[in-house]
């Protein structure tokens, strides 16, 4: 995992700007200027840890979308031990990063595999989010590790994302199962289940509509695409990962209460941390919400999907290199 850190922390490089760039300035609200001595010893500017200081570093962290209640916390317990005392900017790094390392680490677990053929994994997500790429990556993942898969284009009624579906699916060598335009989703997974049943496949992995203008139709696409598998697979889905795209910050947030509410959510993927300086909105996501996360991307290629690391993503967030 060490060449996936690289890659994150340097496309991560928006978010632990912002981050970094903030403490800088904190600290450095009143701390002495570096003059020749501090130079020459290398040694960093401090500043007292006091009132002044915590209310800025709440302001970075809400700045960097990490969410109010999560913010305030995280800075809180960053003070205990520290206030009163002479900080520099690297400790106030470091200390951040064990404190987004302590609450990711109980949420880092990657999707579990059962022993049911076909284990059903049910894909939701806003239209946007990287649903579709994500599942061909993960598609191509598994086959990769031995696994077969089957992919059901469950979102019938956006013609490009069941091409795009179909183009990962030839990149993977993983058959994808489509039906024509406006197709019934739930006849399709019914399709894809048979399927996948009758040629003993490991995964089937069923994209879905993310159409939230009218959450009530959405919603009743999404059970009746349960009701229909359960007729094959009383126990299935068997995970429904829920994929969010980064960029939208706290957004995020209302997505996740609102899946909540349309699917059994299991677990997480978070995409486009490349292009964003809103990560810290992972970190809310965790100590909101405590749902595992599997998988994070950087990127459109195979290789920047991976699961998720909590140490190594707080290092890369705060832009301190890896232990």
């Amino acid at each position: 995992m060490a060449s996936f850190f690289s890659k994150l922390r340097d496309r991560m490089w928006r978010s632990s700007d912002k981050i970094g760039e903030g403490i800088e300035q904190v600290v450095a609200e009143e701390a002495p200027k570096p003059g020749i001595l501090n130079r020459i010893t290398g040694t960093e500017p401090k500043r007292e840890f006091d009132d002044a200081m915590l209310e800025g570093l709440e302001e970075v962290l809400i700045a960097a979308d990490m969410g109010v209640d999560t913010s305030l916390r995280v800075a809180a317990n960053i003070a205990e031990g520290r206030f009163g005392r002479r900080v520099t900017t690297t400790e106030i790094r470091e200390a951040l990063a064990a404190e987004v390392a302590r609450i990711m680490e109980p949420v880092a677990r990657p999707m579990p595999l059962t022993r049911q053929r076909p284990q059903v994994v049910l894909v939701v997500g806003v239209n946007g989010s990287g649903k579709t790429t994500t599942i061909g990556k993960l598609a191509s993942q598994f086959r990769a590790a031995g696994k077969s898969v089957v992919i059901a284009a469950g979102d019938t009624f956006r013609a490009a994302a069941v091409e795009q579906l179909q183009v990962w699916g030839q990149r993977a060598g993983v058959p994808v199962m489509t039906a024509p335009e406006g197709s019934d989703p739930a006849s399709l997974a019914f399709d894809a289940m048979t399927k996948a049943e009758a040629e003993g496949a490991d995964l089937l992995m069923i994209d879905t509509a993310g159409r939230l203008q009218n959450r009530a139709d959405l919603m009743e696409e999404l059970s009746k695409i349960v009701r229909v598998i359960r007729k094959k697979d009383p126990t299935a889905p068997h995970n429904t990962l829920l994929v969010l795209d980064a960029t939208t910050g706290q957004n995020a947030v209302g997505q996740v209460e609102t899946f909540q509410k349309l699917a059994d959510v299991s677990g997480l993927v978070m995409t486009k941390l490349d292009g964003t300086a809103r990560g810290g909105v992972l970190v809310a996501l965790a100590d909101r919400f405590g749902l595992p996360i599997h998988a994070i991307g950087v990127g459109e290629q195979i290789d920047d999907l991976a699961p998720f690391d909590p140490d190594e993503f707080a290092r890369a967030l705060v832009g301190l290199e890896t232990r």
